[in-house]
């Protein structure tokens, strides 16, 4: 069994720098992807933007579909008090 650990050794010195220098690697771009993920996060992106703005011209354009709603059934309603047949 020792024998076996002895003949090993080698062929893991070999692999270990390659994971030695990808984890410096990490740790050394580790601060620059952080930041710029931040720089993501705090900013807006032009396809976001428009989704947001179609979704708030969407709602605008609901709540005013119901307000004509309501101010033409009060028209009708108002028509038909005074009196009038055809308030269609």
């Amino acid at each position: 069994m020792n024998k076996i650990a002895w003949m090993a050794a080698p062929a893991l010195l070999l692999f270990l720098p390659g994971c030695i220098a990808r984890t410096a690697a990490n740790i050394v771009t580790a601060p620059v992807r952080a930041g710029s993920q931040v720089v993501d996060w705090s900013t807006t992106s032009q396809e976001e933007a428009d989704r947001n703005y179609g979704r708030k011209m969407r709602k605008q354009e609901a709540r005013e579909a119901r307000e004509r709603k309501k101010e033409e059934e009060r028209r009708r309603r108002e028509c038909r008090d005074a009196g009038y047949d055809n308030c269609g």
